[in-house]
């Protein structure tokens, strides 16, 4: 939950109950918008409930399902919510029509942008590809990696150590990826959370942003020896698969 003064939005509530308890701890607190990043039920079941309660404006991809009435958004638009202005980006790949939010001037006591990404970044990995092709995923992740390097990295799901198990299994000689997961560990074995991800150390440590570097490569080229190395699209899809299969 985003929470500036007397309002607050929410991103992805796929269930109403913590939204609702959230609110009730603060009395006077008004849940004004709802961002959603795409149609799927963990991202989208408590959002009818919260927008019946509470009157909030709902924000979603234009051309996913997402329960009615709601503002569809594209690639380009800008939800205006909380006083603030959320940047939209198409992001294909987990589903078709995927979109994230980007908060480029949050304002204090916040002091790095934030981004709202859904299924598409994890921190570590990247969303199964359900609907989307991997050379939509890959230009997906480029469009989130050139965002400035102190964004926070808000994404839905706490996957950060199977990820970083996995990104260990590629790239096992990283030293910021040695050291990342042993502060990732330590963080949870606090029962603190990994996210938000800083986007600069993603950048030096989740695969799936390092798919053109040359040790991902090799090792994309060791687990699936007929991938091209100068097929970006195919070591993409390689990597994206062995993840799929990773145990």
């Amino acid at each position: 939950m985003l929470q500036i003064g007397a309002q607050a939005a929410v991103v992805d509530p796929g269930d109403a109950g913590p939204v609702f308890d959230a609110l009730a701890r603060e009395p006077g607190l008004e849940l004004a918008a709802i961002l959603v990043t795409h149609h799927h039920g963990d991202h989208t079941g408590g959002v009818a409930a919260l927008r019946e309660a509470t009157g909030a404006q709902v924000f979603g991809p234009a051309t996913e399902n997402i329960p009615q009435p709601f503002t569809p958004m594209r690639g380009g638009d800008h939800a205006q919510a909380l006083g603030l202005r959320f940047e939209v980006i198409d992001v294909p790949g987990h589903t078709a029509g995927h979109i994230a939010y980007v908060l480029r001037e949050p304002p204090a006591p916040l002091s790095h942008p934030l981004l709202f990404c859904g299924d598409t970044l994890f921190s570590g990995g990247c969303g199964r590809l359900f609907e989307g092709t991997p050379a939509q995923m890959l230009a997906s992740l480029d469009a989130l990696a050139a965002l400035p390097d102190d964004t926070q990295v808000c994404c839905a799901h706490e996957y950060t150590l199977s990820n970083l198990r996995f990104a260990l299994a590629v790239e096992p000689g990283n030293g910021a990826l040695i050291d990342y997961e042993r502060q990732c560990q330590a963080l949870r074995a606090q029962g603190r959370p990994t996210l938000p991800a800083q986007l600069a150390m993603e950048r030096r440590t989740n695969p799936f942003l390092r798919s053109r570097e040359g040790t991902v490569i090799a090792a994309v080229q060791a687990h699936a020896p007929g991938v091209q190395s100068d097929d970006e699209v195919a070591v993409f899809a390689a990597l994206r698969q062995w993840k799929n299969d990773f145990r």
